[in-house]
């Protein structure tokens, strides 16, 4: 008996889709089918496929409206928010199309009489996308689209919560001309992936999502020694040195720790601000914050939509009361935000001081709409508590001082180092984590290193 996959809106609670869920069977005839076509598409010269690659872009950007709509009906966000991760797709991919001559060239190892030595980067075969809901766009690019212009086959399961986005990644890249298989989407639970990956059928994982789901991933593929590589989240920090330029800060802090209802790997999650401008700093955080309109994501005045789920809204509240009985004290009323609701997905954001680290609210992951606030002696005081985490995601810095920036950069265990902006990848600049954070990397042009294996040529020439 066939099994149903269903999406519901938290908007509303309504049922957006129903999709049917394959069995281990299904996924490795498509596992098949994948080799099969890749063996063909390697051989393709990588202009054709580079080629390929930006007529998809253009495709999937032409829809960009609907696009929009459709993501906002499955996650939430403001749609005043979604055209946004579009246009991250778009520049993301273009970024990767545009360097991939260079980073897939022969590496000239340089001469020796007689020789003709280079190294030559190969597709690894088939590789697994497995991505999360929270920036379904961006997330699942990153892989798929240099997996597929490395000469790979993709494999993309995508969360149940955001099942339509796999299908626009499938729909767009076969407007492109891409050839039949060489990119299938798949809808199955967690056992029948993990049963997909524990079987040697794929070559490569690209996983995004919790520690819990790494690690199973990783167990998995351990077995067959297949490649893996993780993103799991962070608990990010920013610091705001005494020499910031406080407006900017501000702002710019606020905006990374409510974008997307705080849903987002690298948002802002806790904040060490420098004593001298601690009090200032979170009056003037909190008078922002209550500037936000908490409501329906398909209103265009609204910019805080629901999280994802009750169960995620439960969570933030739950940390929220916790650190509130462990001596923190809430600065926002949530009265103050009419379509607050406990036992529903609509969250009104929070502010913490008087937290520590002992605290759920500041050590784990919330991933919503709360932020506490720590005030900091010195900049070894913030990277002391910057580093007191168990994830290295990213790490953002506010002042005016960039060689400062740097030496405390260099203090930070965490995969990017803002300075004066936070929550954004840069497709040039590889995009990795410490820690629990993950391991591996994509976007820039080591992006495409996980996603080739080195083949060395040694030639000797005829009478040498």
């Amino acid at each position: 008996m066939s099994r149903i996959q269903r999406t519901f809106s938290p908007i509303d609670g309504s049922l957006l889709v129903e999709r049917e869920l394959l069995d281990q069977a299904a996924l490795s005839a498509a596992a098949a089918r994948a080799h099969a076509a890749q063996a063909r598409w390697r051989n393709v010269p990588l202009a054709e496929r580079v080629a390929l690659a930006k007529t998809f872009i253009e495709r999937f950007a032409a829809k960009t409206e609907d696009i929009a709509v459709e993501l906002t009906r499955q996650i939430g966000r403001p749609i005043k928010q979604t055209p946004g991760e579009v246009r991250g797709l778009v520049e993301r991919a273009t970024y990767m199309a545009d360097v991939a001559s260079a980073a897939l060239a022969d590496v000239d190892v340089g001469p020796k009489p007689g020789f003709t030595r280079f190294i030559r980067r190969e597709p690894l075969g088939v590789v697994l996308v497995l991505a999360p809901w929270n920036y379904p766009y961006l997330t699942a690019v990153n892989s798929i689209v240099p997996a597929l212009i490395a000469g790979n086959a993709v494999i993309l399961k995508h969360s149940d919560q955001t099942p339509l986005c796999a299908e626009r990644f499938r729909d767009a890249l076969a407007e492109a001309g891409l050839p039949k298989d060489v990119f299938q989407i798949v809808h199955a639970d967690h056992g029948a992936i993990g049963a997909l990956i524990q079987s040697g059928a794929v070559d490569f994982v690209a996983f995004t999502g919790s520690v819990a789901g790494g690690d199973a991933v990783s167990r998995a593929a351990a077995t067959r020694r297949v490649g893996v590589g993780l993103e799991l989240g962070g608990k990010d920090p920013a610091y705001v040195r005494h020499d910031a330029d406080f407006d900017a800060a501000v702002e710019n802090l606020v905006d990374g720790a409510y974008y997307n209802s705080g849903q987002s790997c690298c948002g802002i999650e806790r904040i060490y601000v420098a004593e001298p401008l601690y009090d200032r700093f979170v009056e003037a955080f909190v008078a922002l914050t209550l500037k936000y309109e908490l409501g329906n994501p398909l209103d265009l005045k609204v910019n805080l939509g629901p999280v994802v789920r009750t169960a995620a809204a439960e969570l933030v509240r739950t940390h929220t009361r916790e650190a509130v009985a462990q001596g923190a004290k809430a600065l926002i009323d949530p009265k103050r935000f009419a379509a607050d609701a406990p036992g529903t997905p609509y969250l009104a954001p929070q502010v913490l001081v008087g937290v520590t680290h002992e605290m759920r609210v500041m050590n784990e992951e919330s991933f919503g709409p709360v932020v506490g606030i720590m005030k900091v002696e010195s900049d070894d005081a913030a990277v002391a508590l910057m580093n007191d985490s168990r994830y290295g995601l990213t790490a953002s810095l506010w002042t005016s001082d960039q060689d400062a920036a740097v030496r405390i950069g260099d203090r930070v265990a965490t995969g990017t180092v803002f300075l004066n902006r936070c929550d954004y990848l840069d497709p040039a600049l590889a995009w990795t984590g410490v820690k629990d954070s993950g391991r591996g990397c994509t976007l820039s042009r080591l992006g495409y290193d996980a996603l080739t294996r080195p083949k060395s040529f040694h030639l000797k020439r005829l009478g040498a």
